[in-house]
């Protein structure tokens, strides 16, 4: 499958650029990780893991040499971007943007915020590059699991949170990073625009029940008012973070999520459900 021998990944530490690293690692590709510290970022010897940093556009030129292949996630302030591109375009033939599902048709994804307006300046950024783009458009991570509700779970069995009957189709980071790496190493990829979801639409609900039958544990699933996870999240998150997730679930509440069976249409095989994600990441939410 390898029609490109050297693929740099940036955001190389992060969930679906990590799964991106070893994909391509163990179908042969040469991988550079990019990472800000190489002395805490952990891959296997065969990975090459160089310093840069995506703020610091001139730190990328000596690791872009050779490279005909980039994985892109774009985890900095958008001031650089233009130069970071530019700096790509001048050696890569090659991109695989990990965007966001800018053009679904459902209300859940319409919600705007500064990174939605980040994304679409990216994209409009690659596409006039001259690079061979592909951008992939996941929609709700299976792993902002870990981040909402792993710490309510590992404390108690009471899960408190707002629109439980607001339904998505979470995806696998798995799944995410097979995309992208067919897309960034086989050929027919160029200009698509994948849509990712995973194959069921679930109520949060019932995503949080999957979880419990995951661990063995009965949970007591409340709801709480999005006033109150406002008040609960501020120490956490950004307003806007907050904002945009709240009025996403509002206006999916009362429709089934958007799915896609672009995983399949893409690799020949069905995308993973969450009830596997959950069994094979249970640890996760255990004590």
């Amino acid at each position: 499958m390898v029609a490109v021998n050297r693929v740099l990944v940036t955001g190389a530490t992060g969930r679906v650029g990590r799964e991106v690293v070893s994909q391509l690692q163990a179908g042969g590709a040469e991988v550079s990780a990019l990472v800000r510290n190489p002395d805490i970022a952990k891959f296997s010897s065969e990975v090459e893991v160089v310093r840069g940093d995506l703020t610091v556009p001139e730190s990328l030129e000596p690791h872009l040499d050779g490279i005909e292949a980039v994985f892109l996630v774009w985890t900095a302030p958008p001031a650089t971007v233009a130069p970071v591109l530019a700096r790509i375009a001048k050696h890569a033939r090659r991109i695989v943007f990990l965007s966001a599902p800018l053009k679904t048709p459902h209300p859940f994804f319409q919600q705007p915020s500064p990174a939605r307006a980040l994304a679409e300046r990216i994209e409009l950024l690659i596409e006039t590059s001259g690079l061979e783009w592909t951008f992939l458009r996941p929609g709700m991570f299976a792993s902002n699991a870990q981040g909402w509700w792993a710490p309510q779970i590992r404390a108690g069995d009471v899960v408190r949170w707002p629109y439980l009957a607001a339904a998505t189709a979470p995806i696998d980071e798995r799944d995410i990073a097979t995309v992208g790496v067919r897309a960034l190493c086989g050929d027919g990829h160029a200009g698509a625009e994948y849509v990712l979801t995973g194959p069921q639409s679930l109520s949060q609900f019932e995503q949080l029940s999957t979880i419990g039958r995951a661990i063995g544990r009965s949970l007591r699933i409340e709801e709480m008012s999005p006033d109150e996870a406002r008040r609960e999240w501020a120490p956490s998150w950004p307003p806007f973070v907050i904002n945009m997730l709240l009025d996403a679930w509002a206006a999916a509440t009362g429709l089934p999520a958007f799915v896609t069976s672009t995983f399949e249409e893409v690799t020949g095989a069905p995308a993973r459900t969450f009830e596997k994600w959950a069994a094979d990441h249970a640890a996760d939410f255990r004590a």
